[in-house]
């Protein structure tokens, strides 16, 4: 498999975008909030948009709980490679997710309210 290329990722931060947005201006807990609006479908439509390459390590080790030693070698990638998947995609889920929540009106404060 190659790297795909993941433009602009580096440079995001889900967290800062929350805070300087602020979907949520009544919110005592901003980014808890703004995670309870995704559902488990929700949070798989992101998964699946992203490059398997990046999905595979981010759903064995925080979905799986498997250790990344073993992921890596599932995989049948070096450690650093896999650590270095798993930053990306980390990266790349915040910021689908973000663009998932604006696009499917998830920032307002009545969206899931009562789910």
């Amino acid at each position: 498999m190659r790297e795909a290329p993941l433009p602009d990722v580096e440079d995001f931060s889900l967290y800062r975008v929350i805070a300087a947005e602020d979907p949520f201006p009544y919110s005592d807990s901003l980014h808890l909030d703004f995670l309870h609006r995704f559902g488990p479908e929700d949070v798989w439509a992101v998964l699946r948009g992203l490059p398997e390459i990046y999905r595979l390590p981010l759903v064995l080790v925080h979905m799986h709980d498997v250790s990344t030693k073993q992921a890596a070698r599932l995989l049948s990638v070096p450690l650093g490679t896999l650590l270095a998947r798993l930053h990306r995609g980390r990266k790349q889920f915040e910021k689908d997710l973000w663009t998932y929540a604006r696009e499917h009106d998830l920032l307002r404060e009545t969206a899931r309210e009562g789910t």
